[in-house]
């Protein structure tokens, strides 16, 4: 298989576009692929397609598009992962994760035990990173699209968004075996899958009774059973769960 590059400048058959300055600088000098190399290229909007390096040099690689090349189908139910922001570079592998698992979108949220704050956030310029480590794992697993990586918010701000929706069960939050009461299990939830939701994945720590009472007014709170599971660990097998329930797999 020809190696892998996102291209979101990729339209059509016959044009020629620049990859963007990471992708050139992997094409050129890690690769070390010259021009007339056939490579594959994804827009990251779900259009995949052969192309030839035209040119390559220093910092700079065009590429002219060939024809489109069939993707890989995203699951039909478009998740959005609303996770909890983890120390150091946990919440990086949740974002890896994620996107390999095909989620549409991931919401980094900060919570009552968030041990980082929104500023904080913004001053590391993490949503970038977690932008970068999109795409990477895009190119990784064979997807074509690069779900975004939404502005980093507060919990409260997504709960009072999740309450304006108005698709049935707009959310499923994820709790731990302690503070389950009222909860279902994956079991309970409906056969039918629904055409979109939001996963909620809580932080090191847990979560604070006030957070679960707000969660519980507009979401459907969920359990995967008598087991703690790690934080970094939760949102990969609450999608894997949840896609086996929908015969995603």
């Amino acid at each position: 298989m020809a190696p892998r590059f996102y291209a979101p400048a990729a339209e059509k058959a016959g044009d020629a576009v620049d990859l963007p300055e990471d992708e050139a600088g992997h094409l050129t000098r890690v690769l070390r692929l010259t021009a007339g190399a056939p490579v594959r290229i994804f827009n990251g909007r779900g259009q995949e397609f052969d192309a030839v390096v035209e040119t390559a040099a220093k910092g700079r690689v065009r590429v002219r598009i060939g024809s489109a090349h069939p993707a890989p189908h995203d699951p039909r139910v478009a998740v959005t992962l609303a996770q909890a922001v983890l120390k150091g570079d946990k919440m990086d592998d949740v974002v890896r994760d994620a996107v390999m698992m095909g989620v549409a979108a991931v919401q980094p949220i900060v919570t009552a035990r968030t041990e980082v704050s929104l500023a904080a956030l913004a001053r590391a310029r993490r949503r970038a990173r977690w932008e970068r480590i999109a795409i990477a794992a895009a190119k990784q697993c064979g997807r074509a699209t690069v779900p975004p990586i939404l502005e980093p918010r507060a919990f409260t701000v997504t709960v009072a968004a999740l309450g304006r929706l108005t698709l049935p069960g707009p959310g499923l939050m994820f709790v731990e075996p302690a503070t389950a009461e009222g909860a279902q299990t994956l079991g309970e939830l409906a056969a039918a899958p629904p055409r979109e939701t939001t996963v909620v994945i809580g932080p090191e720590g847990g979560w604070e009774a006030e957070e679960l009472d707000r969660a519980a007014a507009v979401c459907r709170l969920v359990t995967l059973g008598s087991r703690t599971l790690r934080a970094d660990a939760m949102a990969i097998v609450a999608l894997a769960a949840l896609y086996a329930v929908w015969k995603e797999y």
